[in-house]
């Protein structure tokens, strides 16, 4: 059997079965239908076509990165390095067309921030008081030694 060209057989039959020269392929030359035609599964559904672009949807939500960046640099390290990988994913999900993911990572972000925020003020709050009670407690002690009498 000499090939011709890709597709016909001088022999008479065809040696892939009937399925065309590329495995079943033959319709599609490219592996694909050509635009606008149905898909090997039909017409794929309203809205979002395959591969095309995600429909408008808005602005992305507010990621709060600055927030994220200010406790990281000003309060608390752990918390705020999640809020900045939290902000670091709202684009990507809006862009993927994930808006309920994309909020809710926003959302996140904003929390551990104020998490972190809220976790600083507490830890000098709690600082203050301790350093007012140990000033307090050795100034009593030193009273009863060294009697602060005016001259």
């Amino acid at each position: 059997m000499t090939e011709r060209y890709p597709g016909e057989w001088s022999g008479g039959s065809d040696p892939y079965g009937g399925q065309g020269q590329y495995g079943g392929q033959g319709q599609y030359p490219y592996g694909g239908p050509q635009y606008g035609a149905p898909g090997p599964y039909g017409h794929y559904p309203p809205g979002r076509p395959y591969g095309g672009p995600p429909q408008y949807a808005g602005p992305p939500p507010e990621s709060n990165l600055i927030w994220g960046i200010l406790v990281t640099v000003l309060c608390c390290l752990p918390l705020g390095i999640v809020s900045i990988v939290k902000a670091g994913q709202v684009n990507s999900l809006w862009a993927q067309g994930m808006h309920a993911q994309a909020q809710q990572a926003a959302d996140e972000a904003k929390k551990w921030a104020l998490w972190g925020a809220l976790s600083t003020v507490i830890l000098v709050v709690i600082y203050i008081v301790v350093i007012v009670v140990a000033l307090v407690f050795i100034g009593s002690r030193f009273a009863d030694v060294v009697p602060f009498a005016p001259a």
